[in-house]
């Protein structure tokens, strides 16, 4: 096991870069570690100083198959010279990736549109089931990310997507998520009996025009905190919405390609949406991303009227190639789900240890550890959520925070990492934590 060294963040070389940012670009990107990466290998990154890191970002949730994995590498290196973009016109590489695809997923969905990003590819679904509808409104969740662009940014749930911005695309009707830890009711599950999907008649009663067409939900929220609803909650909102005759659109964009110990989330509770949105490991550091979706559905759209730029080409669409050979070859979904479970009860560990740790949630490589005063009130911490994550870098562990009030540490490890890789990111945590006691 490498032996990492205690650095000063930012080094000297990440100074300069940092400070160059600073006089050209915007001071509007995330929040992150002040560190300038360099280069990667697995779980490991570098930054222009020289210092190794484990990544528990995996590149901002995108980097499945771990930096530089060999065959995406190989991938992309044969297909460059040959063809990197062609608008609109198939190619071998993307007529072979879209059948691939299709073999993976749920048997309704039979079709698949490829596009370029995952804000792209919900935008699409969005348009596609509208059409098909023949309605405009459409049920989305607190907390919500679907993308930063208009249509999606019209069915947010997340104050950061929709303040300031003006009027959004009309037609989002917005409920409470299955956020036990922070419920909106203030009841407890299970006693709660799923209070928030039995609400939802009330809620659409009282708020709907009458023309709801469609539901988008993710089964994991990941800007909002890495929050996973109980078991059932998602397989009972299907049916809610089958039962009504909604269409329903899971965004999968940050949670499928093995993120949650299954090549789809959907899969731990065997739910069929009519829709499904793919990205970020889709690439595994290629933008690349879809729509799937029931022939049926696809038929409302006319040629041309779905159309990308970027989408599906033929670089791209050899990344996604390679994506899938590794899915399978290296049964990297079900290596993220014994991962998972190796880790799970070590964390649970650090929190009875620290009081300051108020919940803890995930499944597979994906969890969420949410930062609060220590005491009964739940309350968050951001500015501890900061400390940690910073003296964390110090020691050699990257790590990111999301949620509303930036409290939440995001653990989201390359599926290729190792039991040795987790102790050693689980000595820094337990490191950082008690000197912070």
């Amino acid at each position: 096991m490498t032996k990492l060294p205690y650095r000063t963040i930012p080094g000297p070389k990440s100074q300069e870069y940092l400070k160059t940012a600073a006089a050209c670009e915007p001071p509007c990107a995330a929040d992150q570690t002040p560190i300038v990466w360099d280069h990667g290998q697995g779980v490991w990154v570098w930054d222009v100083d020289g210092y190794p890191y484990i990544d528990f970002t995996s590149g901002v949730l995108v980097t499945n198959l771990g930096h530089n994995h060999p065959g995406l590498v190989k991938a992309i290196q044969e297909q460059a010279p040959r063809l990197m973009n062609t608008y609109s016109f198939p190619t071998p590489e993307r007529v072979t990736a879209s059948d691939r695809l299709v073999k993976t997923f749920p048997k309704n969905l039979d079709r698949v549109f490829m596009l370029s990003t995952g804000s792209e590819a919900t935008e699409a679904a969005l348009r596609v089931a509208r059409r098909y509808t023949g309605k405009q409104e459409v049920l989305s969740f607190f907390g919500g990310f679907h993308g930063r662009t208009y249509g999606a940014m019209g069915v947010a749930g997340s104050r950061g997507t929709r303040r300031g911005f003006g009027v959004p695309v009309p037609g989002g009707i917005v409920a409470p998520y299955g956020y036990c830890y922070r419920c909106f009711y203030e009841k407890t599950f299970p006693d709660c009996d799923m209070y928030c999907i039995k609400a939802l008649d009330q809620l659409i009663a009282s708020t709907s025009s009458g023309d709801l067409g469609t539901v988008i939900v993710e089964p994991y929220q990941g800007s909002a905190g890495f929050v996973f609803p109980p078991e059932g909650w998602l397989s009972a909102l299907a049916i809610w919405a089958k039962e009504r005759d909604l269409l329903l659109i899971i965004d999968e964009v940050q949670a499928s390609f093995g993120r949650t110990g299954c090549m789809y989330a959907i899969q731990q509770e065997g739910i069929e949406p009519n829709m499904l949105c793919l990205g970020k490991g889709m690439g595994s550091g290629i933008p690349a991303s879809a729509v799937a979706a029931e022939s049926r559905i696809f038929e409302c759209m006319s040629p041309g009227e779905l159309s990308s730029t970027w989408g599906g080409n033929p670089l791209a669409s050899a990344a996604v190639l390679a994506v899938l050979d590794a899915m399978e070859e290296e049964q990297l979904p079900e290596r993220a789900r014994k991962m998972g479970e190796y880790l799970k009860p070590r964390l649970m560990a650090l929190q009875q240890k620290y009081p300051f740790l108020g919940d803890i949630r995930g499944r597979g490589l994906v969890f969420g550890l949410e930062i609060v005063e220590p005491g009964e009130n739940k309350k968050p911490s951001p500015e501890l959520c900061s400390l940690i994550i910073h003296g964390a870098a110090e020691r050699g562990l990257l790590l990111g925070k999301v949620g509303q009030f930036g409290n939440i540490i995001r653990v989201a490890p390359p599926l290729v990492i190792l039991p040795e890789e987790l102790d050693q990111a689980l000595d820094i945590f337990n490191s950082v934590f008690a000197q912070l006691v």
